[in-house]
This record gives structure tokens, C-alpha cells and sequence, in this order.
């Protein structure tokens, strides 16, 4: 059952003899290679292994693969191992011929046929990929912005060269980027700076070199500052000071021209850049900073490093040109004005868009307050203890924490931006907790939420999640289509600044998709994405109280197997769940013996109070669980259809492996990923049934999900802090633990599947499209043709058809409208029968936060015996029934012997 472990290299050349014409230690070009990058003896030892495995594969001979390519990514790859980089990338690629993007490509073509990069490498070479894109959309931006402010240079007898203005502003950028910022592929903040340099050398330039506005602007500053010879005898350090009001003039073209918040870049410029020109010795009293100061700056920046030299980009240098012509430049999009004709507006650039999404959370926010409305506090008000007190404070204390992370995160220049980013984040939480609130009191008719509000936890996470969004604002980089978008800052680091868990984190992301409507439906797939991070591994992680939730629950219900049930995987994953259910749901048991019953609550007074008894179970953690069965098998499905097309019958045979590894196996769960565990469970159900299904061959399909990280299969967890790859997971814990298990499903006498789980449709991705009653469809336009004013219409219509509209056609009259209406308002809203009557369900009265979070019809009913009576017998039916047709597929099979 185990896998074959692949064959070293180092034994097969000493079983073989050496080919005469491959090449040996003394390989010329190897040599020249060290001695041109300076290879020190570790380094070089550690490279040409790795190319003598490359070799014995047969990788090399691939024609459009050059040998000294080859022998240099091999050194490259050695050096980042042996973190003993003696060369920068830009001069390995001057060495070796060499395109930025078919390194790239040449590294990850190596890494899927040959698997030879660590994760060490993997992470260096994503940080020097997103560098890259990020400096080429850098670049274009401000070559676009010069072409617009500067004119274009035609006297050669000028006092002031275009020319070095344009190199001594792209250099002065560069070397500002290098000091200000730690996260080099922070899009926004660059570009910010960018503004700030612009401004700086379009004061120090001549009228006549610049178009308008920018010349007029610059007319007018000169009347109010004294002459250019007056500044320049004035002390170098009055210039640094912060812009007067006379001085903002051209930066604010600058920021609307460019679409950008001209507080933000004020704030950039007095907290960033002042203190910048004063550190690198820029002085506007000398004129413009003279190049090979800057550049000599910039050049022990670049060796720190050891990556790309950016200046480059001025000489337009072959290494690094992308391969593909306007790559980084979305599609023109139309757009119809008042006249009906279609016209072609520019492409919107991956600047503009982050400015587009910070400019709607900032429109979102503006009327929010820093402070709690009066709405707000009337809730606190009415709590038995007023939490306000509390709010405060921890918003005041983590402004600090989160102000200090944010420095060491992306650069101490950058403290101040970092806290004006979390004062947007405090009006978001203060706003979705007012929205939570109102929604509850709607829904219950409660006013008293002494107990949720002042739930610590809840508290920590909603401010959390509200300054994760704007966080992700602010950092979503470019379209995610040229590049990920992930970066210093991403998700988890915001649960490292509140010190929360992710388990916990994951109860607020749901009401807080739902509470708040502004939300775009990119930022409402980047929190669920950060739900899936959660459930596929963060939730797993040693520390987390998710593992004591299930023991406790556990001891609390006496269960044997997880209270999460396998008949409820058929069940759709209800979404109605608030925070009160999930943050203040039972965790623990408050007799030492197993509890059976607790008692429901009730509401006087807007307080809870003891009523009857129910069963208690946990409401976050039987909701986690069902969420974590959905990805994990949408996951499974997305492989089985690759790999096991030829075997469908497998897909349940291998979900059934799957959900019982995570509900009775769930300890191997712990400092690990879901995804091991299922490509664990695929391997071993195919090794059960015969299939040849290779470890490698489910790795290279894995590779293709969305969401990968080779990391997942690169470094699992053995034990005690010992990890290793996934082939040596299953061998020595996987299929030691689930041996047993595993051959059962060789027989033909196998355990009972599970049932597939129901796959909803995301309950967060459509989840503010209104719902329109009656008979009326979208559809797609169908073979037009033309009518008599020559405009296109769809299909004619059947007789059946009550009204059809073609979306982009004029109404031509109002009586369509009114028509349109009318079928809206003859439609009856569907209303939801309940069982044995058709009465519509009674409203929600009741917040039962002591128990399990499902409210009730009235408050005050439970279920009748007779009831329970009948639902029981419903499920002994349905189970016999299903053993009938067990036993007889069984019979109905020829015995078939299966090796083990």
C-alpha cells in the first residue's frame, strides 16, 4: 500500500557509468558561471547536484532550454537555499542572457516536471515575482504621468534637459520606495509617493518645460514665494517643512488628475516624504537632486537586497521586458452616454481601480462617525452593564497596536498612514455593529444585548474583520487576473495584531457580509476566502479552541462520534445564524457529568431567564463543521473529476474515507491542512481498489485547484515538530492510524457511504441581488433579427409569452413601465408552508443565548411528543429502507478479489 519512494540520483550515479559526454565537476561553463558570480564552495557543491538531477532526468535536453540557463538557475536556486547570495538577480539575468519573465518560467517549468525548489525558494521567487509586476505597473504609470505634465523636449540648446528630469524623478521614486517602504508590493502607497516626487520636481522645474495646468499652477506659486535665488540661500532645512496652503496647488492637480484622495497623499508627503529628502541629503535650495548622488543611494539599496535594479526601466533593458505586449493593461470597456452611442473610454489601469475601491469605502464611511452614534449608544444604554466604556478603550488601545504592527509591517515611515487607515476601520465596525443590532431587534423584538455586547471576543473579532476590509482595500494591488494579490499585510496578520483566533474570527465573517450592503462582491469573495483559509487550516492549528469545543461538546452530549451527524450532510447549510449564536452558543458543560438537557431561555424585560428544557449542543461548531464538509468536498469533486474520470463510483467512496478521517480521526487535523488529509484519503482508497493512481500524478492535479500552495504538500507535519512531504505522511501517519479502515473498502462488503453533501449556492456572492416575484426571467438574447426601425430585438414572440424586454432597448412609452409594475405588484410573495398546516411561520420572539442559538416560533412551544414520535419513526423507516437496498445491491454483486 505504501508508495515507492523515488530513486536518488546520488545512487543511480553510482550504479551507472558516467555518459561521455556529460558534463563533470570541471564543466568550463559551470566554472566561468562561479567565478563570474562569485560561488562560494557550499553554494556551488549544492548547485551542481541539483543539476546532476536535472541531468539524469532529461529536463536539459529540451531544446528551448539553454545549458548555461540551466547551470545558473541552479545556482540561483543553491544561493537562496544556502542564503549566501553573493550576486543580485539583475546581474545573474545580465549573465545568463536572460528575460525576467523566462526566468520565471524556466523556474516553475522546473519545479512541476522536477520538483526541485524548496520552500524557501518557492517564497523568495513570489516576493521577487510580485516585486517585478508591481515595478513594471510603477513604471508605466509614471511614464504615463511625466508624458501628460512635461513637454516633450525639442530645443537641444534648453537651460533644463527633459531628459534628466525624467531620470532624476524615476530614481529619486525609486530610492524614496526603498526607504519609506519595507512591503515592496504595496501598489497604493507607492503611487502616493510617486505624486509626492512628481510635485517635488515640477516646483524646482521651469514654466516652459511643463503643459498646463501645471504651468499656470507653478505662475501663480512664484508670485506668492520669493524668487528662485532667494530660496536658494535660505537654510537647507526650512525647504523640508511641511507644504503651506500656497504650496498645495500643484499637488492637488496632481491627485485629481490621477484620481487619488489629496488628504491621503497630504498626509504621505508631511509624514513620509519631508522626512525622506531630509535623510538623503535633498535639499530644494540646490535645485534638483544631482543623479549620481541618488543613484549611488540607490545602488548599495539595490546590492541590500540582491534583487532587480530598477533603473533599468529607463534604458529599457532587455532583461526586463515582458514577454507578452501590454500584459499589464486591461480591456477597453464601453461605456453609453446621454445619447445612446457607445463609446470607447481608456483602459482602466490597475491604479485607477484600487483608487475606484478606495474611493467607495471612503464615500461609504464619510458620514460614519469615529465615535458610537446615538443609536448605538442607546443600545449601550440599555444593557444591564453599559459596555461603551469598554469600547472605547479597546479601540483606543489597539489604535496603538495596530499603528505600531503597521510600521514594522510595511516601514516606520508609514506609521501614520497605517493609523489613518484604522480610523476608517473603527467607523466600519462602529457601523456594521450598529447594522447587527438593529437587524436583531427587528427580528426579536429585543432591546436589552447586555450579553453580546459585552462579549469581549465578538467585540475584538467584528473590529478585526471591519479593519480587515479596509486593509484589503487599500493593498488589493492590480486585477487579481496579472498576479496574486497578496501581501504583508494579508490575512492572517490582522489576527496576529488582535491576538484572536482564527476559529473565533470565522463566526463574524457571515453576519458581517450580511450587516453590511456596501460590501463589492470582490471584497465579499475575499472574506470567504478568508473562511476557507480558516477551515482548512487555521482553524486546526494547535492553540486553537476549536479541539477543546469538540472534546467538551463531546463530554457534554456523552456522544461516542462527533455531534456533527452524517445525516445532515444532505441538509442545506442553513445561513441565518447571528452572532449572539455563534459567539455566545454553549462551549462547555456545567456539570461534571455528560448533560442531556439544558433549559431554553426567555426573555422579560429585555433580560434571559430560565424556561424548559431542551437538548444543548453548539451551534459554531456544528455550522463550522458543515461548512468544512461543503469545501471539502467541492475540493475532492474539482480532483476526482481530473484524476478519476474513469472510476466515478470512487468520488463517494473516497468522501466517505474523508469524513470519517475528520469526524472520528479529527485529531490528524492539527497543524495540518485539509487537503492533505484528502489527497491522503484518494491515494489510499485507489491503493485499496487496485487503481494506479501515483502520488505524484494527484500532486501535479492539485497543483491545478485554485488556492494552492506547494508548501501544503512540500511540508506536512510528522510529529513533534518534524515535517516532510506528503508521501511520507501517509506512510508513517495516515495510513498507520487508517489502515484498518482503508482495507475495509477493498471488500465487497464496505462500510456505508456517506451521503454527498447538498452544495448550496453561496450565500455571499449573490447575496444583495433582490429577489423578484412572479414569472419573470432573465435569459440570454436569442437569434435577432430586425425590426422595421433597423434595431435589433430578440426572437419573436410565442403566443405563450406574457411580456418580453431586451435589455439596451428603449421603452418608447410609459405604459411598459406601468405594465411592469403592475405583473410585480398582481405576484403574491411565495410564503413558506410549516408542517401539517399552511398558516406562514409565526415571527421570531426569542434570543435564546444560553442555549443553542435556534430560535424558536414562539418563544415558548417546543416540540410535541407526538411529534417527536413521528419524526423518529420517519427516520427508522428511511434507515431500514436504505439497509433493504444495501443488502440487496450486495447480492445483486459478483465476488471479486481485491489485493491488499
Amino acid at each position: 500500500m505504501p508508495p515507492k519512494s523515488p530513486r536518488k540520483t546520488q545512487m543511480r550515479s553510482q550504479r551507472e557509468p558516467r555518459s561521455p559526454s556529460r558534463p563533470d565537476f570541471q564543466d568550463p561553463d559551470f566554472n566561468v558561471l562561479c567565478e563570474t558570480l562569485k560561488i562560494s564552495n557550499n553554494v556551488r557543491d549544492k548547485a551542481w547536484k541539483t543539476y546532476e538531477k536535472i541531468f539524469s532526468s532529461g529536463y536539459m535536453m529540451r531544446e528551448a532550454t539553454k545549458k548555461t540557463e540551466l547551470l545558473g538557475l541552479c545556482l540561483y536556486i543553491a544561493s537562496v537555499d544556502c542564503e549566501e547570495m553573493t550576486f543580485t538577480f539583475t546581474e545573474l539575468l545580465k549573465t545568463l542572457t536572460l528575460s525576467v519573465s523566462r526566468c520565471f518560467r524556466l523556474l516553475r517549468e522546473m519545479d512541476i516536471n522536477m520538483d526541485v525548489l524548496s520552500n524557501k525558494v518557492d517564497n523568495a521567487i513570489s516576493k521577487l515575482k510580485k516585486k517585478y509586476e508591481t515595478m513594471c505597473l510603477l513604471y508605466q504609470k509614471f511614464q504615463r504621468t511625466f508624458e501628460i505634465i512635461f513637454e516633450e523636449q525639442h530645443n537641444t540648446l534648453a537651460s533644463v534637459d527633459t531628459a534628466s528630469i525624467l531620470k532624476g524623478t524615476w530614481i529619486t521614486f525609486l530610492l524614496a520606495r526603498g526607504k519609506i517602504l519595507q512591503m515592496d508590493d504595496d501598489l497604493v502607497i507607492s503611487c502616493q509617493l510617486l505624486l509626492c516626487v512628481l510635485d517635488y520636481f515640477i516646483k524646482l522645474s521651469p514654466p516652459s518645460v511643463l503643459k498646463e495646468p501645471y504651468k499656470s499652477a507653478l505662475n501663480a506659486l512664484s508670485v506668492n514665494t520669493p524668487p528662485r535665488s532667494s530660496r536658494r540661500s535660505q537654510n537647507r532645512n526650512t525647504r523640508s517643512s511641511p507644504q503651506s496652503e500656497t504650496d498645495i496647488k500643484v499637488l492637488e492637480i496632481l491627485c485629481k488628475e490621477n484620481h487619488c484622495p489629496m488628504d491621503e497623499v497630504k498626509n504621505v508627503y508631511c509624514t513620509s516624504f519631508v522626512d525622506f529628502l531630509a535623510s538623503a541629503g535633498i535639499s530644494s535650495s540646490e535645485g534638483f537632486p544631482k543623479v549620481e548622488s541618488i543613484s549611488q543611494q540607490y545602488e548599495e539599496l539595490y546590492h541590500k537586497y540582491k534583487d532587480l535594479d530598477a533603473r533599468l526601466f529607463l534604458e529599457n533593458e532587455e532583461t526586463l521586458k515582458a514577454d507578452v505586449q501590454d500584459s499589464l493593461d486591461l480591456e477597453r470597456t464601453p461605456r453609453k452616454d446621454e445619447s445612446e452611442e457607445v463609446s470607447i473610454v481608456p483602459p482602466q489601469t490597475p491604479f485607477r481601480a484600487a483608487m475606484n475601491t478606495i474611493h467607495q469605502l471612503t464615500v461609504t464611511l464619510n458620514s460614519a462617525s469615529d465615535n458610537p452614534s446615538d443609536k448605538l449608544n442607546s443600545y449601550f444604554n440599555n444593557c444591564t452593564v453599559n459596555p461603551k466604556t469598554k469600547v472605547t478603550e479597546r479601540v483606543e488601545h489597539f489604535g496603538h497596536v495596530f499603528k505600531e504592527k503597521f510600521a514594522s509591517s510595511v516601514g516606520q515611515a508609514c506609521a501614520e498612514i497605517g493609523y489613518k487607515r484604522y480610523k476608517l476601520g473603527v467607523r466600519l465596525y462602529y457601523r456594521v455593529m450598529e447594522a447587527i443590532l438593529k437587524t436583531e431587534e427587528e427580528r426579536l423584538s429585543v432591546h436589552n444585548f447586555s450579553k453580546l455586547l459585552n462579549n469581549d471576543i465578538f467585540h475584538m473579532c467584528l473590529l478585526a474583520c471591519a479593519v480587515e476590509v479596509v486593509i484589503d482595500s487599500y493593498t488589493r494591488n492590480t486585477a487579481q487576473a496579472y498576479f496574486s494579490s497578496r501581501t504583508n499585510l494579508s490575512f492572517p496578520w490582522i489576527l496576529r495584531v488582535f491576538e484572536i483566533k482564527a476559529f473565533d474570527f470565522y463566526k463574524v465573517i457571515e453576519c458581517f457580509i450580511k450587516a453590511e450592503p456596501s460590501l463589492t462582491s470582490d471584497m465579499i469573495k475575499y472574506l470567504e476566502r478568508c473562511e476557507h483559509q480558516i477551515m482548512e487550516s487555521l482553524a486546526w492549528q494547535s492553540d486553537s479552541p476549536l479541539f477543546d469545543l469538540i472534546r467538551q461538546t463531546r463530554e457534554r452530549e456523552g456522544l461516542v462520534d462527533h455531534p456533527e451527524l452524517v445525516s445532515t450532510l444532505q441538509q442545506p447549510v442553513q445561513h441565518n445564524h447571528t452572532a449572539a449564536d455563534l459567539y455566545l452558543s454553549p462551549s462547555r458543560s456545567s456539570h461534571q457529568c455528560p448533560v442531556t438537557s439544558v433549559r431554553t431561555s426567555s426573555v422579560t424585560n429585555g433580560q434571559v431567564s430560565p424556561s424548559q428544557p431542551v437538548q444543548q449542543k453548539s451551534t459554531s461548531l456544528s455550522l463550522f463543521y458543515k461548512k468544512v464538509y461543503l469545501l471539502a468536498y467541492k475540493r475532492l469533486s474539482s480532483l476526482c473529476s481530473s484524476l478519476l474520470s474513469d472510476h466515478p463510483e470512487l468520488e463517494q467512496v473516497i468522501w466517505t474515507l474523508l469524513q470519517h478521517t475528520l469526524q472520528h480521526e479529527y485529531e490528524l487535523m492539527r497543524d495540518r491542512h485539509l487537503d492533505q488529509i484528502m489527497m491522503c484519503s484518494m491515494y489510499g482508497i485507489c491503493k485499496a481498489k487496485n487503481i494506479d493512481l501515483r502520488f505524484k500524478t494527484i500532486v501535479t492535479a492539485y497543483k491545478g485547484l485554485t488556492n494552492t500552495n506547494q508548501e501544503t504538500f512540500k511540508h506536512v507535519l510528522i510529529r513533534d515538530g518534524q515535517h516532510d512531504s506528503i508521501i511520507v505522511f501517509y506512510n508513517l501517519v495516515f495510513m498507520q492510524k487508517l489502515k484498518s479502515h482503508i482495507l475495509q473498502y477493498g471488500s465487497a462488503r464496505h462500510p456505508t457511504l456517506s451521503p454527498i453533501p447538498h452544495i448550496p449556492r453561496s450565500p455571499y456572492r449573490f447575496g444583495n441581488s433582490p429577489k423578484v416575484p412572479g414569472n419573470i426571467y432573465v435569459s440570454p438574447l436569442k437569434t435577432p433579427y430586425k425590426t422595421t426601425d433597423g434595431l435589433l430585438s430578440p426572437s419573436k414572440m410565442t403566443p405563450k409569452t406574457s411580456f418580453l424586454i431586451s435589455l439596451g432597448e428603449t421603452f418608447r412609452s410609459p405604459d411598459r413601465f406601468q405594465k411592469i409594475n403592475q405583473m410585480l405588484n398582481s405576484c403574491e410573495r411565495p410564503i413558506k408552508r410549516c408542517a401539517d398546516t399552511g398558516a406562514a411561520p409565526k415571527p421570531l420572539k426569542k434570543l435564546r443565548f444560553d442555549t443553542d442559538g435556534q430560535d424558536e416560533a414562539d418563544g415558548s412551544k417546543h416540540i410535541s411528543e407526538e411529534s417527536k414520535f413521528h419524526q423518529k419513526l420517519a427516520e427508522m423507516t428511511s434507515t431500514r429502507t436504505r439497509m433493504q437496498k444495501q443488502k440487496l445491491e450486495e447480492s445483486l454483486e459478483s465476488p471479486q478479489k481485491e489485493e491488499k
